[in-house]
């Protein structure tokens, strides 16, 4: 997603908070200065450029796969490992094992480059990681290899080495291609402002790029149009949609003295307002700040087999080391013999099945995942989802529909609910109001007769003229103005906004008709969702922007007994802080762009797949059916996920435990050969790919599926 030249210029004209970028701004390394710090280190410690994108990354990682692979085909073909077939002769009259090294030199020295300069900034810095168990075995593994072809008799590892590093760059790409998306989230949420602005310049209106709004410009806004900057209104009125930020449900009405938001977008009617906030002090620019500070103090979850590679290099150098001055000095076997068996432990320990044991995991996890529309973005998910202690619901269009629906329908005396409804459609018919649209999806099978002398009246309601009879549509305003009688349902409109619902009076003349609640309607599977969570040991919460009474509402439906109410866009993440403050590990599922922050401060975010970009880009998870109930599926497939990783690494850390010795020749006379080394790191390889798919056997638990099995109780 591009970045507006607009928005760039804008940002820099304004006094920026301390921690955000302007976007369009490079860095002194030339790449993009919102590349947050956990990539900057990560493409530091992978061997790449600093400050290096991490979409760069994984094009390159990815690059250096596919060359090796290629070299690594015919090297494979040609060498014992093979060996199904009786390959042709090498090319222009070359000895094989000159045909091989040209191959092997093909497949390394580019393909694992940035693992050396990796290994050699790890090492200067005291610290053993993968990189530097990597450049153990194919760095030993390749040299001992060059020199056994041209300067002395010896066994030569080119295949091992090969097809080890094809497997490691595998791991790596996939790895990186998961956690490649952090960015983008920054990137969508910038996008969001309109690229000009309407202002009044001199006493005419002049289209300006949104960058040169400055504060105090007076900003003309009509029906359709977003809104550029934060402001005042100073003239006109009209109902804004804020859903995108404020998580409210319905339009909010504006008024002369009312605030608006920018990027947020107006329904209705035409309005001017003073523009108070520019550039990096608008609603948006901060919170494109707090979704920066999140993910930047978000460190990706260590890897179980990042920790196992740090004994494993300790124990692959003491056991090499030792087996050569065991052969050597004390036995006195010739040097060559000494130094074949040292590389052979080197090359045994090569973390082929180690470096496999997650991303094949990972992988099948993920495709299993995907088959049933949960989107894990990354391995760090797949590991914390199943630790979680507590988990954050966002309500509007997450535990709710996020759009109004009527829950209620009460007539008066001597009418029906169809009588209501209808006559309430009849007026409503071609408008696009929400409340509007509501009634009109209630009622589409009811017969509805045509209106006559439509009239909208402005925060009041709408009235027009049916079958003859003058119709009254509104609030209460507007039933007190056409002197209703309330009393007879005064005690059901009571009870009704006291649940937190939006009551329309329908009136026919100056008699009630009856009353038609609505709300914000709960998904049907909400409820269970909560339940299956709670009897997992998972405490729930709700976090909203909407009022006290309307989330204690649905919360009552849902079973949820911790509400959190009123809670302002930029405060979501800092209740999550406080949870997380508390020791527990916390889970954030939203869909809106208010809940962006949270997303990335929670431990493992989820978005609702029908939210908006970027709530699925700040999400660890995206839930594609939009059912809350795949909750449930995606910690079942956390566990399982994170049962095979434990079984891989079982796997990994007993084939060296077995394997080290014998390539030691602590059985000796029996010696495992080069060739048998590298087949028993392949067959390790092998085990560990075959158990990680079995986790497609998993079946993950859905809604379809527990409806089948709970007809009784859904």
């Amino acid at each position: 997603m591009g970045t507006s030249p607009h928005m760039a210029e804008h940002t820099a004209r304004a006094k920026k908070p301390a921690g955000v970028t302007s976007p369009g701004e490079t860095s002194d390394t030339g790449g993009d200065a919102r590349v947050s710090k956990g990539s900057s280190d990560m493409a530091h410690e992978m061997g790449h450029g600093a400050g290096m994108d991490m979409q760069v990354m994984v094009r390159d990682m990815r690059n250096r796969f596919w060359i090796a692979l290629i070299f690594t085909i015919p090297i494979f073909v040609y060498s014992p490992m093979g060996g199904l077939f009786t390959p042709p002769e090498p090319p222009f009259g070359l000895r094989l094992d000159f045909w091989l090294f040209l191959l092997a030199t093909g497949a390394v020295v580019y393909p694992s480059w940035p693992f050396f300069v990796a290994a050699w900034r790890a090492l200067k810095n005291g610290v053993l990681n993968m990189a530097v168990l990597v450049v153990l075995s194919v760095g030993t593994g390749y040299f001992f290899s060059v020199g056994s072809t041209f300067f002395f008799p010896g066994v030569q590892f080119y295949e091992a080495v090969a097809v080890l590093l094809v497997f490691i760059l595998l791991g790596h790409w996939l790895e990186m291609r998961a956690r490649a998306g952090a960015s983008e989230a920054i990137r969508a949420l910038l996008d969001l402002a309109p690229p000009m602005a309407i202002v009044l310049r001199n006493g005419k209106e002049v289209e300006v790029p949104t960058a040169e709004v400055l504060v105090g410009d007076v900003v003309i806004i009509r029906p359709g149009n977003k809104i550029p900057v934060d402001g005042e209104v100073i003239e006109g009125d009209s109902q804004v949609d804020e859903s995108m930020l404020t998580g409210e449900s319905m339009p909010v009405k504006k008024a002369p003295g009312d605030g608006v938001i920018g990027a947020t977008i107006n329904k209705s009617g035409t309005f001017s307002y003073r523009a108070t906030k520019v550039g990096a002090d608008t609603a948006l620019a901060q919170i494109v700040k707090l979704v920066q500070e999140a993910q930047n103090s978000k460190a990706p979850a260590q890897l179980l087999a990042d920790k196992a590679s740090q004994w494993l290099v300790l124990i692959a150098l003491i056991i090499g080391l030792a087996t050569f001055a065991v052969w050597f000095w004390w036995i006195g076997e010739p040097l060559l013999f000494a130094v074949t068996l040292t590389i052979t432990v080197f090359v045994i320990a090569c973390p082929d099945a180690l470096g496999l044991a997650t991303p094949m995991a990972v992988m099948v996890g993920t495709g299993l995942g995907a088959m049933n529309g949960i989107l894990f973005k990354n391995a760090s998910a797949l590991e914390d989802a199943t630790k979680l202690d507590v988990i954050v619901f966002d309500k509007t269009g997450t535990l709710t529909l996020g759009q109004p629906e009527v829950v209620e329908v009460i007539a008066a005396a001597g009418s029906s609910d169809d009588d209501v409804l209808a006559l309430a459609a009849a007026v409503e018919q071609g408008s696009d109001h929400p409340l509007a649209q509501a009634i009109l999806r209630r009622s589409k099978d009811l017969q509805i007769e045509r209106p006559t002398g439509f009239e909208v009246l402005e925060g009041r309601g709408a009235r027009a003229k049916v079958g003859g009879a003058r119709v009254l549509l509104g609030n209460r305003r507007l039933m007190d103005e056409e002197k209703v009688d309330l009393a007879p349902l005064a005690t059901e409109i009571e009870g009704l906004q006291g649940r937190g619902q939006t009551v329309v009076h329908v009136a026919k003349g100056t008699e009630l008709v009856g009353l038609i609640a609505i709300a914000d309607a709960s998904r049907p599977t909400s409820a269970v969702t909560v339940r299956k969570l709670r009897e997992r040991g998972v405490e729930v919460a709700m976090i909203t922007g909407d009022n006290q009474a309307t989330a204690e509402r649905i919360a009552a439906q849902l079973g949820i007994q911790t509400v959190l109410a009123e809670v302002l866009p930029g405060q979501k993440a800092d209740r999550l802080k406080e949870l997380q403050g508390q020791g527990k590990k916390v889970g954030m599922v939203g869909d809106g762009i208010n809940d962006a922050p949270a997303l990335t401060q929670a431990d493992v975010g989820f978005a609702i797949g029908a939210g908006t970009d970027v709530a699925m880009e700040s999400a660890d998870v995206v839930l594609m059916k939009s059912d809350p109930y795949d909750i449930v599926g995606a910690i079942e497939l956390s566990r399982a996920t994170l049962r095979k990783m434990h079984q891989n690494l079982f796997w990994a850390v007993a084939y060296n435990v077995v394997a080290f010795p014998a390539a030691a020749g602590v059985f000796y006379p029996l010696v495992i050969s080069p060739e048998v080394a590298a087949i028993a790191m392949s067959g390790s390889s092998v085990l560990v790919a075959v158990n990680a798919l079995l986790l497609k056997r998993t079946k993950l638990p859905g809604i379809a599926r527990y409806r089948a099995h709970e007809p009784t109780r859904a």
